[in-house]
């Protein structure tokens, strides 16, 4: 019988265990639902402090320390209270880590809180990397929140960030992207035949401005003054009052305005395999003047299920910066990068778990309702 490696990603199962050892804790008792089958969702505490400017709270300082210097005013969040979008808040988390010394962790933003553009990143005290868990690390943590295009109603409790805690010295590897293709098949194209995995520094994603499915739209671009979003309402919002559908052209191409926010697709359908975890990253700096906005983890079994689905498209939040930027179908925009779990998690993405995008093709995130065009 083969050994389980001992370095990787640990399952929901290894997360369960931390959590009942005390290594993971929390003020209020953490819920089942949180547990996901690679990351944590972490919530929300009970106030906000706007501050500000982002700060990390380097050296021996703690955030308690910084806020001090550098709060503004306190919002209760026991009652629903309002994030103005461009304001900077940080937030305290429920909850706190006290890692064993081989443990460390990083975190991202939850795949709906990137789609609304609420910017938000993790901080440690004595932390000198956003969203960076140091091995060992003991302590309290905290949420830098920036809505960045619709002002947002949120509420104690939230989830607009997970973590995801690895054993030993992570390195992701080509090597095992190509092993796993040739093994599982990592892409499928639009219509269903497998592709050919692009694979450099990760599995290379491209941009679909052809639309999916022969719809002539192909994104959507954020409206700059639109009404509050509350978190807490799913399903709930019309699209229309909050995005402007974009439609194909026949070249093919769209030009990014700089700073406005677009939600776009991969052409490609991505396949996350029951042992393994994804990552977005951007892709290239020197490649043009934008950049997929946000990372964000993706989940054994994403796109996978028991292997009976061929393949989901990552959706891709998209901003330019500095200068307008034209992007072709078909264009390199972002990669997956791949890491190995200890073990296969016990639910999979997708399985009855809640999970909203399994089978997503150019999707806003759930509080709004499906648009009038499909």
């Amino acid at each position: 019988m083969s050994m389980e490696p001992q370095v990787g990603v640990l399952p929901s199962q290894a997360l369960e265990g931390m959590i009942a050892s005390g290594a993971i804790r929390a003020r209020t008792p953490i819920l089942p639902e949180q547990v996901q089958p690679s990351s944590l969702d972490l919530r929300l505490g009970a106030e906000a402090y706007r501050v500000r400017a982002s700060f990390l709270a380097a050296g021996s300082a703690t955030v308690t320390s910084k806020l001090e210097q550098y709060r503004l005013h306190t919002l209760d969040l026991t009652r629903p209270a309002v994030l103005e979008k461009g304001c900077v808040y940080i937030v305290p988390l429920q909850e706190e880590l006290a890692l064993p010394a081989d443990i460390s962790g990083k975190a991202n933003p939850k795949s709906s809180t990137g789609r609304l553009d609420i910017f938000t990143r993790l901080i440690t005290d004595e932390g000198r990397q956003f969203e960076i868990v140091p091995a060992g690390y003991t302590g309290r943590l905290f949420a830098e929140v920036v809505p960045r295009t619709f002002s947002v109603v949120v509420r104690q409790g939230e989830r607009l960030s997970q973590l995801r805690l690895f054993q030993g010295d992570h390195q992701p590897s080509d090597q095992v992207l190509h092993e796993i293709d040739s093994a599982e098949a990592l892409v499928y194209l639009p219509d269903e035949t497998r592709g050919e995995a692009n694979i450099a520094n990760g599995l290379r994603l491209s941009v679909d401005l052809a639309g999916i499915d022969d719809s002539p739209i192909i994104g959507y671009r954020a409206k700059k003054h639109a009404p509050l979003i509350d978190l807490s309402r799913i399903g709930y919002y019309p699209t229309e009052d909050f995005w402007d559908p974009i439609r194909r052209n026949e070249s093919r191409t769209l030009v990014l305005d700089p700073e406005d926010f677009y939600i776009l697709a991969s052409r490609e359908r991505v396949r996350i395999p029951p042992q393994y975890a994804a990552e977005m990253v951007p892709y290239d700096p020197t490649i043009g003047e934008f950049r997929i906005h946000y990372a964000g983890f993706f989940d054994p079994g994403f796109g996978y299920g028991s292997g009976d689905i061929l393949g989901t498209r990552a959706v891709l939040e998209v901003r330019s910066h500095e200068v307008p930027f034209i992007l072709e179908d078909g264009q390199i925009v972002a990669s997956l990068v791949f890491e190995r779990l200890l073990e296969r998690p016990r639910a999979l993405y997708g399985e009855g778990i809640g999970s909203n995008y399994q089978r997503q093709g150019l999707k806003l995130s759930k509080h709004f309702r499906a648009p009038a065009n499909g």
